[in-house]
């Protein structure tokens, strides 16, 4: 049968999503064509709403439809939880364990992506650790993330602030996305000095 190029488009951009291969984009094709006109219509909006109100916080990095995120603006700047994404703030926080403020990086230090301290969001985090008595590093415990904690570590100890590492609550090699809230509170309370 002969592949129609308007489904085979739309799978391609479904595809370009994490985690979505070809059989889940075309599903999702597939569905988008059964959707009513309305349906489509408000499913675009909230794409393009999305892309137009969501920026990075000024303080912190996390995504925000202001200039400073509600997390900024409401918790406690004693402790500090340094996270590589946004969506590492959302997976902590639906814990309950942690009433501190965040840092994002945006990535993980990477030589073989070519990804170095300059690349992530450091220079932002060092000026905000005023008053900050302790650094909880909360990046995922793959190589990369434990090469940029060992690298936080090493800038920030000296400043006289506890720099800790959420514990192996969480195996090596996965993703804290995807971990469930038992693990990451468990993770987050039995955390180690670096």
């Amino acid at each position: 049968m002969k592949e129609i190029k308007s489904i085979a488009v739309l799978a391609a951009r479904f595809s370009m999503l994490p985690g979505v291969g070809r059989k889940t984009a075309l599903r999702y094709a597939n569905a988008v064509i059964d959707m009513t006109d309305d349906e489509v219509d408000a499913f675009c909006a909230a794409l393009k709403e999305v892309k137009s109100t969501v920026r990075l916080c000024e303080v912190c990095g996390n995504y925000t439809d202001g200039s400073v995120c509600e997390l900024c603006n409401t918790r406690s700047k004693k402790q500090l939880c340094v996270v590589a994404y946004p969506k590492d703030v959302t997976a902590i926080e639906n814990t309950g364990a942690f009433d501190g403020a965040y840092h994002v990086l945006h990535g993980t230090l990477s030589p073989m992506n070519n990804r170095t301290p300059d690349d992530l969001n450091i220079k932002s985090l060092m000026a905000r650790l005023d008053g900050v008595e302790e650094v909880i590093v909360a990046t995922n415990p793959d190589v990369e993330g434990e090469a940029t904690a060992v690298y936080l570590a090493r800038l920030i100890k000296p400043l006289g602030i506890k720099v800790t590492r959420i514990a192996q609550g969480i195996s090596m090699g996965s993703e804290l996305e995807y971990a469930d809230a038992v693990t990451l509170s468990q993770a987050l309370g039995r955390r180690t000095a670096l």
